[in-house]
């Protein structure tokens, strides 16, 4: 049945204003009012307030919604953190001290803070990477030459097969245009490399003190900071949940055995003379370290040469790893053996031809002098190293949130869910401490996420984090507050919103003494707090699926948590096979909020689907098979001839034309034909567009629609028929005005040849 809203006081301005007249002749009957008499204006001003009064006391204020999801335990999203990362330089270079930012402290852009996650030692060192790359022999004699003499000073036995490689570093600025990022995992040697050199103005004494045996790299941490390529993961290679951040599939090491083929290096033809190098693959020692925070060997270079010869590399310490393997954004930090520190440097007196043989490092520009590389390569059956956009020294991640000191709440009434304010929205529950001064002393009380296991004595609090408050239990269901108790938190972190979605360059400033800041690539992850409007039209699928997924409807609802724009949920539907008929599986397919490198056909990144699989694997059914897909895009052309009113712009109608094409054929909300994005597996028919594009003021009627699936290596024109998982891309689309319709699919108009004929010569450099 439908409940009908009260109105609780339904009068309008007229009916306002005719009481008021009629009450004239009852309270001033001396009075005669005349249409043009001030005290009309009055009057009628009164009535258009009161009439706007009214208004406003037959909604529901926006406070009542709040004790409404409270009530019914769904609180809005809170606003969720950027996260980027920063590296550190020091401002003055001393021979004694070296300057640290301990974790807690505050970076900003502008008036946005960034608080550091971790403590960083900020020393006066730069880092550069590099590879080896495999290349060909080359065919310029002269390098030809120098490869040949590479070959013959490593010295090869029968069982090992040479690889030719060039050196490849990667390029200091991400932002670049023609920047490329730097491939570990298609190394000879599978190996990343790291030169560790002092800064460019470091005066010999500083250096000195650095490296000595008692120096500050004895006792201090070396902070690698990471940023990967941001990877776009396909169908294909998408996991079913449970192992999203498993092994699966993970190729060991190349040089992991003795006997194995080795990697022998060359350089191509556009590479310098002095980069003719040969390497071997790295092989763990016997008694390497083996640590569990981490899925890498990481070594350090040693000015002594073992027994044949080679250089001697030696474990280093693995303090803490937040880039699992080199595969994510974050933070690897090392700590040289104190006790080995004289024998860390450059191997010296070798060869040069030997130079990047085998196991010795490639060769880079050195103009202020490697005083020593790193290595690390992944052990047996984890994951290799991906693609890396920037890698360098005094890094720590950071996160738009602040930091609230110590807040006296109130103190306790005995009433059940008492509930006290935080002071501040959009809090992180699990930074959140609660104490309780009981007789005296201060207690703390657990946060928890719903009372529903607690006992009647557990000190239990439940943390709304979107509004910032805290409440107590009712005594039955966690203990309620008691009458005169004080009651306080401690430190707590919030914060959040877009707004922290920060370009590159643009965290400058630090409240740690002695030190620079900088965030070599854009912040990222920022969304704002769910609106009110949003969180109440969840409350019927909240109430319905109590958190758990098991209809395809749950499943998509609990998918669209913030980031995420679209979520579709297709039952039976393995992304491997691509049957509808596989019991037990249920597929997700996810579309971002916005994509800056795909606008037309946004696509998710890996941590967005990690971050969808982690909410949905908390809620499905152990027997569901779960996976957590990208969309699958078919590629499509349109051309379309209109016939124009008279008085109209021909330009102005085709361009509005062409925006209501794009936005009918969009992804995502709250474009497509149903204002929900163009609905996944339907066929892109012309008469359907013809319909659309009728709607735009100034077109007299359609002339010709052409539509084309440019997916393949022809165009094929006519109606597009879409698999049940596919969604269509516009990548071209034509307008013109008059019946000349071009064939969608040409991609432009092809260059004419010309005589003389054009033929490139390369540049005699390198």
């Amino acid at each position: 049945m439908t409940l009908p809203i009260p109105i609780l006081d339904d009068r309008s301005y007229e009916q306002l204003r005719d009481a008021m007249l009629r009450r004239v002749a009852v309270y001033t009957p001396e009075w005669r009012p005349d249409p043009s008499d001030p005290g009309i204006t009055l009057l009628e001003l009164f009535a258009f307030l009161g009439e706007n009064l009214l208004f406003r006391f037959n909604q529901i204020p926006d406070q009542t919604q709040l004790w409404l999801l409270h009530l019914l335990h769904v609180p809005p999203y809170p606003a969720r953190p950027s996260h980027g990362l920063v590296t550190f330089e020091p401002t003055r270079l001393n021979a004694t001290t070296v300057p640290a930012v301990e974790r807690g402290s505050v970076v900003t852009a502008g008036k946005i803070p960034f608080t550091v996650a971790e403590d960083v030692h900020v020393l006066p060192l730069v880092a550069t990477a590099a590879v080896k790359a495999e290349a060909t022999m080359p065919a310029d004699p002269v390098l030809k030459a120098q490869a040949e003499a590479a070959l013959d000073a490593a010295e090869l036995t029968g069982d090992q097969t040479p690889v030719l490689f060039t050196s490849t570093v990667l390029e200091p600025d991400p932002t670049a245009p023609d920047f490329q990022p730097l491939d570990v995992a298609a190394a000879v040697d599978h190996c990343l490399w790291i030169a560790v050199r002092p800064v460019e103005d470091a005066p010999p004494s500083v250096v000195e003190a650095l490296f000595a045996p008692a120096g500050a790299l004895a006792t201090a941490e070396i902070s690698i900071g990471v940023l990967c390529d941001r990877q776009y993961p396909t169908v294909e290679q998408v996991t079913p949940c449970e192992t999203v951040d498993g092994v699966r599939g993970a190729r060991p090491p190349a040089a992991s055995a003795a006997g194995a083929p080795k990697a022998i290096a060359g350089a191509d033809s556009e590479c310098a003379p002095s980069e003719v190098i040969a390497v071997v693959g790295p092989e763990p020692a016997p008694g390497a370290i083996a640590r569990a925070d981490s899925t890498l060997h990481w070594q350090v270079s040693s000015k002594v040469a073992s027994e044949d010869g080679e250089p001697e590399y030696i474990d280093v310490a693995v303090v803490r790893d937040t880039t699992k393997g080199l595969t994510r954004d974050g933070v690897v930090g090392i700590r040289l053996p104190a006790i080995e520190l004289e024998r860390i440097g450059i191997l010296e007196g070798d060869e040069p031809d030997k130079a990047g043989t085998r196991d010795r490092p490639p060769i880079v520009d050195d103009p202020y002098g490697v005083r020593f590389w790193l290595r690390a390569f992944p052990r047996q059956g984890v994951p290799e190293i991906g693609k890396l956009r920037w890698v360098g020294v005094n890094a720590a991640e950071v996160d738009q949130l602040a930091t609230s000191p110590p807040r006296f709440l109130g103190e306790g009434t005995g009433t059940p869910h008492q509930q006290l304010s935080l002071g501040q929205p959009s809090v992180v529950p699990e930074t959140v401490v609660v104490e309780v001064e009981e007789n005296g002393d201060w207690v703390r009380w657990e946060v928890v996420e719903t009372f529903a296991g607690s006992e009647r004595h557990d000190r239990h609090v439940v943390v709304d984090a979107a509004a910032g408050t805290v409440r107590c239990g009712d005594s039955v269901r966690g203990r309620a507050f008691g009458i005169g108790d004080r009651i306080r938190s401690l430190s707590f972190r919030y914060g959040g919103g877009r707004a922290g979605n920060v370009p590159p360059g643009a965290i400058s400033k630090a409240d740690a003494t002695g030190v620079t800041v900088r965030n070599p690539a854009a912040a990222d992850g920022g969304e704002d707090a769910e609106p009110i409007s949003a969180a109440l039209d969840r409350i019927p699928g909240e109430l319905a699926r109590r958190d758990r997924a098991v209809t395809a409807n749950d499943f998509r609802d609990l998918a669209s948590t913030p980031g995420v724009g679209r979520a579709e949920c297709l039952p039976r539907f393995d992304p491997k096979t691509k049957s509808f008929e596989a019991a037990g599986v249920v597929t997700v397919v996810v579309w971002p909020t916005d994509d800056p490198r795909h606008p037309d056909a946004p696509q998710p990144d890996a941590a967005l689907l990690r971050a969808v699989c982690q909410q949905l694997d908390a809620r499905r059914l152990v027997t569901t098979e779960l996976y957590v897909i990208p969309p699958t895009y078919r590629k499509i052309a349109v051309s379309v001839g209109l016939a124009i009113k008279p008085g109209f712009s021909a330009v102005g109608v085709r361009r509005w034309a062409e925006l209501v094409l794009r936005q009918y054929l969009a992804p995502l909300p709250p474009y497509g034909p149903d204002g929900h994005g163009w609905p996944i597996g339907r066929r892109v028919h012309p008469p359907e567009l013809e319909a659309a594009v009728l709607q735009v003021d100034g077109v007299e009627f359609v002339e010709d629609i052409k539509v084309a699936d440019i997916s393949g290596a022809k165009p094929v024109r006519g109606t597009v028929e879409l698999d049940r998982w596919e969604v269509p891309h516009l990548a071209e689309l034509t307008v013109v005005a008059g019946p000349d319709v071009p064939e969608p699919g040409k991609g432009g108009v092809e260059p004419q040849a010309t005589n003389p004929v054009p033929v490139p010569v390369p540049k005699d450099e390198c």
